[in-house]
């Protein structure tokens, strides 16, 4: 029988006890030495700016953490992660440990490597929205003989079929043993809704909130939030201005107001200057337009981000556009940039004489990116979690290493960094 490591750590004398942990330990600093000499070797200090000038340059990169995913130790991770690959900002769903949680993955990246600090965005709705909901299902009611298609093609992991396996819960800031049970992980689900139309009896069901605006002002007021995106489906102006005005005074907090939108045709900008008019009287910071192309989308392929091109094409040749910066979202994946370049987005300015700074900006502020980002890293923090349990990714380098080359390929590609 192989015996665990601890056990022949049992056996092993003192002197050789104290040469092998060395020897790890010479392992680990070597793993974080190389962590440092890659984001050096790109040049992510060269480029980084303060995110007001990333927007203006066209060169904004955001990291959606899922206005509904709640996982706060993968929030954590993928926030260490990419703050060391040099995001502008990271977006969050507005819940008091999910943005405790994204701090503390700032926190320790900046520990490692001394670079600006991304702002802090939370999520909010001012109606009922695909990224403000949960999938739901009572796994007694499934049928012993069902392939279930719907914990294949969840790409959060937020489906199991496990039942009784003593697991780890996290509620921020406290550790506790629970058994797993059966069906959706809330905390990992995010609204995609794939699993509803592949199963094949119809058992899956969603659930939908409203994030409240008295809740939401008292996060604002926090010294750790910088942003606000308000999601509106565009289709009516009144539960948008009830959402405003409940924020109230908090409102004075923010560096920046974002309003997340679909296409809409026709209507998109009179949509956008109705939605200004209720915000400007208020506004007290910059304002960026969330062009948001195919929801949840830019982990399935290629094409998921022709859409979100398509969108910005048209509203970066609208002139009579409210005022604010335009970033894509919505299907964005590692071919969004190739694409910008293709249609002459990339970086393309224009004088704009209602700019804040009465100077040349971007066209396209920048890119957010969702669960395409979380995909390339989320599978290296679940082959960790596997070998090691729950833990911070900064107590293992070498998986720190390979999740932040995945990271830098995908922001380096409109950060223009050097190739690794």
């Amino acid at each position: 029988m192989a015996l665990s490591f601890f056990s022949c750590c049992a056996s092993i004398a003192p002197q050789q006890h104290q040469e092998l942990s060395a020897k790890l330990n010479l392992g680990v600093n070597k793993a974080l030495e190389d962590v440092k000499s890659l984001i050096k070797t790109v040049g992510v200090s060269s480029v980084a700016s303060s995110p007001v000038k990333s927007l203006q340059n066209g060169n904004w990169v955001k990291l959606i953490c899922g206005a509904s995913f709640e996982d706060v130790v993968d929030i954590r991770n993928l926030s260490l992660v990419y703050t060391l690959a040099g995001v502008d900002c990271i977006d969050c769903a507005a819940d008091v440990s999910v943005v405790s949680a994204v701090n503390e993955g700032i926190d320790a990246a900046l520990e490692i490597f001394p670079l600006p600090r991304p702002w802090v965005m939370i999520s909010v709705n001012d109606d009922e929205d695909l990224h403000f909901r949960k999938a739901e299902f009572d796994p007694e009611d499934c049928p012993l003989d069902c392939s279930r298609p719907c914990e294949s093609v969840c790409p959060a992991d937020a489906i199991s079929f496990e039942t009784g396996r003593s697991i780890t819960q996290f509620s921020y800031g406290t550790k506790t043993s629970a058994s797993l049970k059966a069906g959706v992980l809330t905390e990992r689900c995010y609204g995609c809704g794939r699993c509803i139309p592949v199963c094949p009896y119809d058992k899956i069901s969603v659930s939908t909130y409203i994030r409240d605006a008295t809740a939401t002002s008292e996060i604002l007021k926090r010294n750790d939030v910088d942003a606000i995106e308000i999601h509106t489906s565009g289709r009516q102006i009144a539960p948008f201005k009830k959402l405003w005005d409940g924020l109230g005074d908090s409102i004075k907090h923010l560096r920046l107001a974002a309003v997340s939108l679909p296409d809409l045709g026709e209507s998109t900008v009179s949509t956008m200057k109705a939605v200004y008019s209720i915000m400007e009287p208020d506004l007290c910071c910059f304002n960026l337009w969330q062009l948001d192309g195919r929801p949840m989308s830019g982990d399935i392929g290629r094409g998921a981000t022709r859409e979100s091109i398509a969108f910005a094409l048209r509203m970066a040749a609208i002139k009579e556009r409210p005022h604010g910066f335009l970033q894509l979202a919505g299907g964005t994946n590692a071919h969004t940039v190739d694409g910008l370049r293709k249609v002459g987005l990339f970086q393309a300015t224009s004088f704009t004489k209602n700019s804040r700074n009465e100077n040349s900006t971007a066209m396209i502020g920048g890119v957010a990116y969702g669960g395409y980002a979380r995909k390339i890293v989320g599978r290296i923090l679940s082959s960790m979690q596997s070998q090691h349990g729950i833990t911070g990714i900064e107590d293992y380098p070498e998986h720190l290493l390979q999740a932040l080359r995945e990271a830098l390929a995908l922001v380096g590609k409109l950060k223009c960094y050097r190739s690794i």
